[in-house]
Order: C-alpha cells, then sequence, then structure tokens
C-alpha cells in the first residue's frame, strides 16, 4: 500500500490537498461510464473509495462550518454570509443530514466491495449485503437554492458521486446488446 497525494481545486480555485492510503490510481484516474458491475475491479473499487473519503471529508467540513454549534470562526463566517435565517439553516440543516447520508451509503457501499476482492465477503454476501440504495433523496432546488454557491456545488458533487456508483449497478447499453446477441444467438 502507498500513500498518493490528491489534489483538487474547487470552483472558487482554492486548491485542496489530502492525503489517503490507496493501493489503485488517484482518482482523478477514474472516469465515469464504468459498465456493468462484473467489470469493477479492485483498482477502480480503491480508487473509488478513495474519492469518496475526500469528498466524504469536504462534505464534514462544509456543514461543520455551517452548524450552529460551530467555533467562533465558523460563526462569525456565518454572520458574514447571512445565513442566520429560519429558513436558511432549515435548508442547510436538511441538506446537511441528505449528503452525509449519501456519502455514508456510497462508502459503506465501496467498503462491502472492498471486503469482496479482498476475500472477506463472499459473492453471494456481496450481493445480498453491497446493495447501494436506490431511494436517495435528491434536494429541493428551492432549497438548494437558498444555501451559498460552494455548498451547492458540493452537494452537485455527491449526487454525481452517488450516480456514478449507481449506474455502475445496470448494465450499460453495450453489455445489454451483447446480451442480447448471445440470446439470440444461443436460440
Amino acid at each position: 500500500m502507498r500513500r498518493v497525494l490528491f489534489s483538487d481545486s474547487n470552483r472558487s480555485g482554492a486548491k485542496k490537498v489530502a492525503w489517503g492510503s490507496c493501493r489503485g490510481a488517484p482518482f482523478d484516474s477514474i472516469t465515469t461510464g464504468m459498465g456493468h458491475a462484473l467489470s469493477i475491479n479492485h483498482r477502480i473499487v480503491e480508487g473509488l473509495y478513495c474519492e469518496a473519503l475526500v469528498l466524504s471529508d469536504e462534505v464534514r467540513h462544509a456543514f461543520a462550518l455551517h452548524s450552529a454549534g460551530g467555533d467562533e470562526a465558523a460563526g462569525s463566517a456565518l454572520r458574514a454570509r447571512e445565513v442566520e435565517t429560519e429558513q436558511v439553516r432549515a435548508a442547510m440543516s436538511g441538506e446537511g443530514l441528505r449528503t452525509t447520508t449519501r456519502m455514508m451509503h456510497a462508502v459503506a457501499w465501496l467498503l462491502n466491495h472492498r471486503a469482496h476482492f479482498l476475500g472477506e465477503l463472499s459473492a453471494f454476501q456481496l450481493k445480498r449485503y453491497g446493495r447501494l440504495s436506490p431511494d436517495v433523496s435528491y434536494p429541493d432546488p428551492a432549497e438548494l437554492a437558498l444555501l451559498p454557491p460552494e455548498i451547492q456545488a458540493l452537494v452537485g458533487s455527491t449526487l454525481r458521486f452517488y450516480d456514478r456508483l449507481a449506474d455502475d449497478r445496470a448494465p450499460s447499453a453495450i453489455a445489454a446488446l451483447r446480451e442480447r446477441l448471445e440470446r439470440r444467438l444461443a436460440s
């Protein structure tokens, strides 16, 4: 196992750096549209897992800064952005819960796949316990519009990440076509 430095710039141009232990390539090399679940391998899972940890940390940090019980610096940031209205605090609280839950589901799914590749879960156990919840709750557009732009961008990033994992559950168009061709040739 090697330590890999992950670096990413957010929309405001601020450079963000996080360390992670990873057996595979940095998450930047992982692309969307991974196809059928059978095509997933340990390197993809490791890369996605590292990306999920970095994204989860960003979520924790962003919503902790905006919580009512934050430190004094967070409190002054809240006052500076005028996020003290009841409506915005309720939107922030609700979206914080949804976003955190979404990332917890994603990390749990990835941990199950990591355990499978390490031989700690059988294929049967993975199929039984390693499902990604189809009931992810999406943000209310009206509430999302109340949140600061950087929070909106972060919520969008978590949605895209979760959708990437969810897309992996269903066969890709190529895999579906291949299955249809195989059925026709077999009959």
